[in-house]
C-alpha cells in the first residue's frame, strides 16, 4: 500500500515548500525574513503560509532526515557528544539536553527542570532507545552524566576533557542566535508600543 502524497492538495510545488521550511529551521530567520528571501527569488508567499508549512511539514521533513541519517550511519563508529544548556521557557529556567553525533548532527533533544542524575538517565535512555548505544560518549564534567552512565553500564565508554566536547557546544549556537533574534524583536515591539502610547498621550 502506497503512502498518500502529503503535498497532494497544495498548489505550491514541494521544492518551494521544502526550501521555505529549511530556511526557517536551519537559519536564525523570522517568518517575515523567509517571506522576503523568497520574494527576492520571485516566489510570492506570505509569512503565514510559511508558518503553516513549517507546522504541517516540519515533522515530516525531520523524520525523513533522521531516517536517512540513521541508515547511513549504522555501519560507522558512533561517537556521541552530550551537553546541556540553560533556557528560559515562560520565564522559568529549564535545561535543554542534547546528543550530537561525530558529524555535529543533533540526534536527540530533551528539556527538564532539573540537571540531576534522574534527568540525565531519562535523557540517555530516550536517546539510546531511538539511536542505539554509541561506542564513545563525550561529556563535560557534570557528575550527573557519570552517575547515569554507571547505572546503565556504560561508564567505561565515557570521555571527558576541556576541548573534547566542542561539537556539542557549537550545536547550541543556532539556538542562541535565534533566541537573541527573538529577544531583539520583542524589544523592538515594546519600544514601538511605548512610542505609540507616548504619542497618543
Amino acid at each position: 500500500m502506497t503512502k498518500p502524497d502529503p503535498f497532494r492538495y497544495f498548489k505550491t510545488s514541494p521544492e518551494i515548500i521544502r526550501l521555505a521550511v529549511m530556511l526557517y529551521v536551519r537559519f536564525p530567520l523570522s517568518l517575515r525574513n523567509v517571506e522576503d528571501l523568497l520574494h527576492e527569488r520571485g516566489i510570492d508567499v506570505s509569512h503565514e503560509a510559511v508558518r503553516y508549512w513549517w507546522y504541517r511539514f516540519g515533522p515530516i521533513f525531520a523524520a525523513e532526515i533522521r531516517k536517512r541519517r540513521i541508515t547511513s550511519m549504522k555501519s560507522s563508529k558512533w561517537r556521541w557528544h552530550l551537553d546541556e544548556m540553560f533556557v528560559k521557557i515562560n520565564g522559568e529556567q529549564h535545561y535543554l539536553w542534547r546528543a550530537v553525533d561525530h558529524e555535529g548532527e543533533i540526534l536527540e533533544s530533551f528539556v527538564t527542570k532539573a540537571r540531576d542524575k534522574k534527568a540525565a538517565l531519562k535523557f540517555l535512555k530516550k536517546a539510546m532507545r531511538k539511536h542505539g548505544s554509541p561506542d564513545v560518549i563525550v561529556t563535560d564534567g557534570l557528575a550527573s552524566y557519570g552517575a547515569a552512565l554507571k547505572e546503565i553500564g556504560a561508564a567505561g565508554r565515557q570521555e571527558t576533557g576541556r576541548w573534547l566536547n566542542n561539537r556539542a557546544e557549537n550545536s547550541h549556537l543556532p539556538f542562541r542566535r535565534r533566541e537573541r533574534a527573538m529577544a531583539l524583536s520583542e524589544e523592538n515591539l515594546l519600544r514601538r508600543a511605548g512610542r505609540a502610547i507616548s504619542v497618543a498621550g
